[in-house]
This record gives C-alpha cells, sequence and structure tokens, in this order.
C-alpha cells in the first residue's frame, strides 16, 4: 500500500503542473496528471541520477518523448533540487526568457537530457543513448569494475507509438537486444481528436513483441507497488530490451475532465483546478502550494541520490588506478578539444593528385578519422558501400558484439539521424550517419533538432546532384541543399576536391556545437590547385582575377566549382578576367567579417553567376539583382551523368554565355 508521504509527493507533481499550466493560461495539464505516479516511482526509487551533478556521467538517463508534458518534467526537476529550478520558474512556465518553455529544450534547463516536442523523436533518440552505453560499457567496463553501467528510461503516450519513428528506431533496438532501455508506455486511450479508437487499434504490446522486447502491463497507473515490479521486471530481463504499457487516466484527478480530450491541451480551469485539488485531498487551494513535509521528503531523496554517485567515484578510482591505460583513453573519448590537433596532422592532409569522388575522399577520410579519434563512431541506412562510411577493422556494432564501431542502421533514415542524436545527448562519442542527399527529406526532421540542440552530429549525404544519373529524379537532390542551407546553426559543406572535403571533415569533427552535413559526389572530380584550407572560411577566392576589380564572379560549390575555372580560362580567350569564388559552406561564409566578405566578392563587381546543380534558392544574396544563374530549373531525368549535365546547361559554353549576357 502506498505510503501518504508518497501519495502526497505525487499530488504535488500534479498540482504544480495543473497550476503552470493555469497560470500560463497556456500548455498540456493531461499527461502530467496521469502519469506522475509513474514518474514519481521511477525517480524516487529506481532512477540512478545525481540532482546536486546532473552531469554525472554514469547516471540514468530519462526522456519525455511525450515533450507536451513539460509541465511534468519541470516539476520533478523542482521537486527534485535540478539546477535550482526554482517555484518562480515553474509559475513562469511558457513566458518569455523563463527555465520552462512549452517543450523541454536540451541545455536550456538543467536535468533535461533531449530536445522533445515532435513525437516519437524522444522515443528514438532513447534508443541512441541505450547504444551508446552499451558501446562504452563494452570498451571500458573489465571484471568487477562496471564504470558504465546505466539505463535508459523513456515516457511516451499514443502520439508517440503512431509516429513511424518509433517503430523505426525499436525494431532496431529489439534487434540489437538493448537491454538497458526501458520504455514507459502511457496508455490512456485519448488522443487530441478523441478516443485514439478512432484511428488507432493495434495491438502496441504484440508489435513490441514482433521487434523483441519484454512486454510488461501495468494495470493501475496509480499504483506505485505495480509500477515499481514492472521496473525491477525489466531490468531482470538482461536480454531484451522492455516495454512497459501504464494504463493510466488522462487528467487524473479532475472530475469534470478526466479520461476526456478536453484533458490534453489546454488549461483545466481555475474552478476544475480547485475541485482536482479536494479530489486529491491537497491541503489548500493556494497555487503553487506545496507541503514542507513533501519538500522534506524530496530531499531526504536527494541525499540517498548522491550516495549512488560517491559509491561510483570510488569505484572509478580504484578502476583508474587499476587500469592507468583505460583511464587515458576515457580522457580522450570525453575530451571536446580532441580533434582540433587534426588541423596540423600531415597524413590528414595529404591526398593523391587522381580525380575521384568526393564519397571516396571522404571514406578515407573516416579511415584516417577512425584512428586519430578514438571515440569516432558511426554508419549508414543500409548504404555503407555507397556512401564509403565503413570503418575498415573497426568491428560491426550489433548484440554479439557492442564494441563494434560501425552502426548498421538498416532503411531507417528518420530514426538513424535521431538516433545519432541520442549517441550525442549521451557524451563521450562523436558520431556520424549517413544516406543519399536525396533522402535528406527523410533525415530533416531529426536534423533540425541537431541544430536546435547544438549537437554536433555529422551528416555524410552522398550521391549530391543529377551526377547520381541513370536513378534518375527520385534520387536526384534538386532542392535539398536549398532545404539544409536554411537551417540555422546547422552548417552544409559542398566540397569541390579533396582539399575541401578534408576541411569539411575537419570542421565537423571539431565542432562542439553545430551539426555539419557533408554533400558529396558519386563522379570523380580534379584535385583543384587553388583549394585550401581557407575554405574554413566558408567561401574564399580559389581562382582569382589580375585585375583589382575582376570583370565578373563566378561563384560555385562542390563539382561546379572546376566547371567554373574552365570557364573562366575560356573567357580569357575573349580578354574578359574573371574570379573564381568556391562556396563550399555558406553558413560559415556568413559568419566572416563584411571586411572579410568584401575581399572574396566586392560590391563593385556586379556581373556575378552562380553554378550549381541544385536550385538557385539561397544564391540570390550573392548573385545580387543584376547577375544570374547556372542552375537546375526542373527534377532532373534518367540518363548517364555526363549526359545530363550538358543536356541541363552545366558547360562551359553556357557559363560563358551567361556571363557574357550580363
Amino acid at each position: 500500500m502506498n505510503t501518504n508521504i508518497d501519495s502526497m509527493s505525487v499530488n504535488a507533481l500534479r498540482v504544480l503542473s495543473a497550476d503552470a499550466v493555469q497560470k500560463a493560461n497556456s500548455g498540456h495539464p493531461g499527461l502530467p496528471l496521469g502519469s506522475a505516479a509513474v514518474t514519481y516511482e521511477l525517480w524516487a526509487k529506481h532512477m540512478k541520477h545525481n540532482p546536486k551533478n546532473p552531469q554525472w556521467a554514469n547516471r540514468d538517463r530519462f526522456v519525455l518523448s511525450a515533450g507536451h508534458g513539460s509541465a511534468l518534467l519541470y516539476s520533478l526537476l523542482h521537486m527534485f533540487g535540478y539546477g535550482n529550478l526554482s517555484i518562480e520558474e515553474i509559475k513562469n512556465f511558457r513566458q518569455w526568457g523563463s527555465l520552462t518553455p512549452g517543450h523541454p529544450e536540451y541545455k536550456h534547463t538543467v536535468g533535461v537530457e533531449a530536445t522533445t516536442g515532435p513525437l516519437g523523436a524522444g522515443m528514438a533518440m532513447s534508443v541512441g543513448m541505450a547504444m551508446a552505453e552499451a558501446h562504452l560499457a563494452a570498451k571500458f567496463n573489465k571484471e568487477n569494475y562496471d564504470v558504465v553501467d546505466h539505463y535508459t528510461y523513456v515516457l511516451g503516450g499514443d502520439g508517440c507509438m503512431m509516429e513511424g519513428i518509433s517503430s523505426e528506431a525499436f525494431s532496431l533496438a529489439g534487434t540489437l537486444g538493448l537491454s538497458k532501455l526501458i520504455v514507459f508506455y502511457d496508455s490512456n486511450n485519448i488522443s487530441i481528436e478523441g478516443s485514439t479508437d478512432i484511428a488507432f487499434t493495434e495491438n502496441v504490446q504484440k508489435r513490441f513483441e514482433a521487434f523483441g522486447f519484454q512486454t510488461l502491463v501495468v494495470e493501475d497507473g496509480n499504483n506505485l507497488e505495480e509500477i515499481g515490479a514492472a521496473i525491477e521486471a525489466a531490468k531482470a530481463d538482461k536480454t531484451r530490451p522492455s516495454m512497459i504499457t501504464v494504463k493510466t487516466q488522462i487528467g487524473f484527478g479532475c472530475p469534470a475532465k478526466q479520461g476526456k480530450a478536453a484533458a490534453h491541451g489546454e488549461p483545466l480551469g481555475a474552478d476544475n483546478v480547485d475541485d482536482m485539488k479536494d479530489c486529491l485531498g491537497w491541503p489548500s487551494k493556494e497555487p503553487f502550494f506545496v507541503p514542507e513535509e513533501v519538500y522534506a521528503n524530496y530531499n531526504a531523496i536527494v541525499e540517498k541520490l548522491a550516495g549512488e554517485e560517491e559509491e561510483w567515484n570510488k569505484l572509478f578510482a580504484d578502476y583508474s588506478a587499476k587500469y592507468p591505460e583505460m583511464k587515458e583513453l576515457w580522457d580522450q573519448y570525453y575530451d571536446e578539444n580532441a580533434a582540433e590537433k587534426i588541423l596540423d596532422n600531415e597524413d590528414f592532409w595529404t591526398f593523391s593528385d587522381k580525380p575521384d569522388a568526393t564519397r571516396n575522399i571522404s571514406g578515407a577520410l573516416i579511415n584516417k578519422l577512425k584512428d586519430l579519434l578514438p571515440n569516432f563512431i558511426g554508419g549508414s541506412a543500409d548504404l555503407a558501400p555507397s556512401n564509403k562510411t565503413e570503418m575498415k577493422g573497426a568491428g560491426d556494432f550489433s548484440k554479439e558484439d557492442y564494441a563494434g564501431r560501425n552502426l548498421h542502421f538498416g532503411v531507417r533514415e528518420l530514426a538513424m539521424a535521431a538516433i545519432g542524436n541520442g549517441i550525442a545527448l549521451h557524451g563521450g562519442l562523436k558520431a556520424y550517419v549517413s544516406t543519399f542527399f536525396v533522402f535528406a527529406d527523410y533525415v530533416k526532421p531529426m536534423a533540425r533538432l541537431s541544430a536546435l540542440m547544438g549537437l554536433p552530429l555529422t551528416y555524410v549525404l552522398t550521391h549530391d546532384s543529377i551526377g547520381v544519373g541513370e536513378d534518375g529524379p527520385t534520387h536526384e537532390p534538386i532542392e535539398q541543399l536549398a532545404m539544409l542551407r536554411a537551417m540555422p546553426n546547422f552548417s552544409v559543406f559542398r566540397p569541390a576536391d579533396a582539399t575541401e572535403t578534408a576541411v569539411a571533415w575537419y570542421y565537423a569533427v571539431s565542432n562542439k556545437t553545430t551539426p555539419t552535413a557533408l554533400a558529396l559526389t558519386r563522379q570523380n572530380l580534379p584535385k583543384l590547385a587553388g583549394a585550401s584550407k581557407e575554405a574554413l572560411k566558408g567561401g574564399y577566392v580559389i581562382e582569382d582575377s589580375a585585375k583589382e576589380v575582376p570583370d565578373a564572379i563566378l561563384m560555385a560549390s562542390g563539382s561546379e566549382v572546376e566547371l567554373a575555372i574552365r570557364a573562366k580560362e575560356e573567357l580569357a580567350k575573349d580578354g574578359m578576367d574573371v574570379r573564381v569564388v568556391s562556396m563550399p559552406c555558406m553558413d560559415l561564409y556568413e559568419k566572416q567579417s563584411d571586411e572579410y566578405k568584401e575581399s572574396v566578392m566586392p560590391k563593385a563587381v556586379r556581373k556575378r553567376v552562380a553554378i550549381e546543380a541544385g536550385a538557385d534558392f539561397g544564391w540570390g544574396k550573392y548573385v545580387g539583382l543584376d547577375g544570374a544563374y547556372v542552375t537546375m530549373k526542373g527534377f532532373g531525368a534518367s540518363a548517364p551523368a555526363n549526359i545530363l549535365f550538358e543536356k541541363f546547361g552545366f558547360t562551359v559554353d553556357n557559363v560563358v554565355k551567361t556571363v557574357k549576357s550580363l
């Protein structure tokens, strides 16, 4: 039977959540009221965490995939004393400048492990966290020294289960046997439009059984003992991840809205909040009131939780003394500045003069990085032979060998990107993911979260243009460059040769706060004499004019830089002296000083032509009102690449003609 202090501690989460939503006149009270007991039981009695040190490496991770229920997470963080999240911040829920935004935001609020809101995303990111834990455990644990040993918990509802991303991710989790992943399914049979029966009648348990999960059911989502027993049963299974279906009532405790869709995404109403407090036997109707004995209970729990880290610190100290080489390796894994040394690594910047596809050059660089960065890990959505992303001799991450560094995501691009986010969020690993560039459309929602969270995840996106050739318009990216370039805090590199590809990889692995996409060719490109580390500025002069003010400026990225250089040579025969600017990364170029940008593209030069085998969107700010474009206007076609480049106007003659028309 639940003790009174436990019951009051659960109800404190409900009251604070309902009051926060009511004061903001905005938010989602339904999930917090329904899932308060689950989260209290987990955080107070089963989860390994230390609010006094939220970044403890061996803490359990908790992800609220149903991010709309953020009021519950903030109430937990407040009651457990995370980052001094004060009652004033709870009162400021969803307000300008508060630490309690509408959906949880990583790095914004201490204790939030992932930015969530797009349903299902947190489910998939939790799989990445569990994969990271399994890999690090395989790398570091020794007999009697399990220095990496923690669980990943994730809570979501019917919406998270409906989104396809969760099925993608959990299918992989089951295949990998990630036994330290525990999923809580808040099953209340309600979505925004009403009963889930209108669109969702599948047997979720059977689906998870098919994925390879242990499935458990808690019939009463308010019974702490039943919830606790399910958590321990989940932990006891050492070969499978577990999914715990918790049967709850949305808006529990509010007589007027309990079990109804109206409880989901709108304030309960002041009178209904008062009725809820009466129903729960709360001692006061004063908003945000929590009795001192409830705070005292949480404080006592926090003191016990701190002891877990103290024990681990002793274990890790003994481990470090016994295995100094492992301590040294640990420090390498967690050294955020390790990649910066690559800038002066001569071998990394040495290439053959032979023409090659940038996807092949990237593959060679990945295998150099593998040896330079021991925590480098990644893979493709079933395309490693095409993306050239395999790390030779590094092993395959699998149920049989979590120490492998080559990840196999299967044909699951959306989940792959989210899992990459989860690996990056976990810490200790430097990850990359990969697919064909055209499938950036599948990747985009999770790439957006990478950017929002400031995660330095690398996206290797090959077959970057109509150069794909015979596969035709379904596989030829046209608008994808513009799409990714439009994202804040997301760097898109389209390198023109080996040097620029190395620059792109160096930037990607040395960056701490920005995800990077590498758009790479299928077709061979020559090594360009003018290419240099100046590419780290995003745009630079790769072939200059002899004149202080050039007759025209040709600007291009990727495979079209060589075309611009050849057009410059042809224009010289007619007495035109033009400058060629390589623009591998617009995002980085925009960060340069006005003086630098003026030195590259002087405002006085109005004759400008942008050349890129993609949509022209985004080039306008460089081309200006008097310039022109040699770009794609449609979706491409199926034919050999050289034919396509000719038919769509990517020829020296057409570039020359375009320049002369200005």
